[in-house]
């Protein structure tokens, strides 16, 4: 049986615990990277009677790294751990699992039921569609993912009770805090990596470069996470950085954007860079090979 034709529960299923063996194995790089990127922050502090601006000390990759080993233990590294595995489990599985699905019906629609070909365009809408979709459902999932990431304290004691005093204090828009910004990173994401690396995947293996199997896999998730780090940086950066924020500190996530331009310069934009290029290469190449290797099992025994 071909991977196509699996029921969609079991794509699902396949894409969301490949992608959440990867989030486990490179989750302190995915830490660190949010602690680069609310680097520079502004906050207004009130001192004998006047207020001045507090920015947090510029700090690189491995400072961060030991620094957060040295104050706050080596467990801070794997901080809203389970929150991002119940992203992954939410988030994946709709934007990976429902990807071949969408590029059917978009390839249907676009070039016919004959159409031939890589059908670009159907691969890059089928990318937009399932990464929007995905955002919708797992939101919440990864507002608390960010905000356990990005504390120095604790500040929650587990997901479920971030979930609970969030939605208290802040309501079900806290919750869903940074949506359309993060819709928009994860269209962009989804197709910078899903696409880019079923493309160049389809690409090796018509010109005969190199065959179906685990080195194919490896070297398309290499480019794929190239890709979508350059791409999905500075929204990125921009989410992680709304959705950290107290209440009322951004009027929106362009708000946000605005004042980091004007603030801190374009280099803001790609901070935690080093972690994220190194973050998103190691998770494609781990999720794509597990995924792929999850397929063949799947198409075996479902």
């Amino acid at each position: 049986m071909s991977y196509d034709n699996l029921p969609l529960v079991t794509k699902m299923l396949t894409a969301g615990v490949s992608a959440s063996f990867a989030d486990f194995m490179t989750f302190p790089l995915d830490t660190a990277k949010v602690r680069l990127q609310i680097q520079g922050e502004a906050k207004a502090v009130l001192q004998n009677g006047s207020v001045s601006v507090l920015r947090t000390q510029q700090q690189g990759l491995l400072s961060i790294i030991v620094g957060m080993v040295r104050t706050e233990g080596s467990r801070s590294l794997y901080k809203g751990l389970s929150a991002g595995l119940q992203r992954q489990m939410c988030f994946a599985s709709v934007r990976i699992g429902f990807y071949d699905n969408f590029k059917q019906f978009y390839t249907r629609l676009f070039s016919g039921e004959n159409a031939t070909g890589l059908n670009v365009g159907a691969r890059i809408a089928a990318g937009l569609t399932t990464g929007g979709l995905a955002v919708c459902m797992a939101q919440p999932t990864d507002v608390v993912k960010v905000r356990m990431q990005a504390a120095k304290k604790v500040r929650y004691t587990s997901t479920l009770q971030a979930y609970r005093q969030i939605g208290k204090n802040e309501g079900v828009r806290g919750l869903w805090k940074g949506t359309l910004p993060n819709i928009g990173r994860n269209a962009i994401v989804n197709v910078s990596e899903i696409v880019c690396y079923d493309l160049i995947k389809d690409t090796i293996i018509y010109y005969g470069l190199m065959k179906d199997g685990v080195p194919l896999h490896l070297t398309s998730g290499l480019v794929a996470g190239f890709c979508t780090t350059v791409v999905a940086s500075p929204i990125d950066v921009v989410k992680t950085r709304y959705m950290n924020s107290p209440s009322g500190q951004y009027s929106s996530a362009v708000d946000c954007a605005i004042r980091m331009g004007m603030q801190e310069g374009a280099k803001a934009f790609y901070k935690g860079f080093v972690p994220s290029f190194c973050r998103l290469v190691s998770w494609n190449v781990v999720m794509w090979v597990t995924y792929e290797q999850a397929k063949i099992f799947a198409g075996k025994h479902f």
